[in-house]
């Protein structure tokens, strides 16, 4: 398959994926993560781009693989180029557990960076965070508090 014919393919499984879930595009965002890591690490972004290249479009083009999932794994990918830490994931119910696939798609996912000056990158949001996803993504995204 052509890689135009590859990219095609897998830009209409991830679309119908997206509509069938109501879930939120992010590769608008994946996009502005990757502009950032170019001016910060032009060898983690070749890497990021390679990734895209290599893994991503073939694996989301493929029959049986799970469209949604893959682009999360991809902005994980993204999340640990840009900063070293660990992706966890929240339950509806505030609870956090590490990043394990498959991902239930009513959790949030975040990455920790290491360096705690550094804000939690998001990975994945679902279509409506609960009060507690909301919390969680208030102090450690927007490092926002309320008393």
């Amino acid at each position: 398959m052509a890689d135009d014919d590859l990219r095609a393919r897998a830009d209409a499984r991830f679309a119908a994926a997206l509509q069938a879930a109501g879930a939120r595009d992010p590769r608008d965002f994946y996009r502005k993560q990757l502009v950032e890591l170019k001016g910060a690490d032009p060898a983690a972004y070749r890497r990021a781009l390679e990734y895209y290249e290599q893994e991503l479009i073939p694996a989301v083009a493929r029959d049986d693989s799970d469209a949604m999932a893959e682009w999360l794994e991809y902005g994980r990918v993204l999340a640990t180029l840009a900063a070293d830490g660990r992706t966890v994931q929240i339950d509806p119910t505030g609870l956090a557990s590490d990043y394990a696939r498959p991902v239930p798609p009513d959790a949030l996912v975040l990455h920790l960076p290491d360096r705690t000056s550094v804000r939690a990158i998001p990975v994945g949001i679902p279509a409506a965070l609960t009060p507690a996803q909301r919390a969680t993504y208030d102090l450690l995204v927007k490092q926002a508090q309320s008393l």
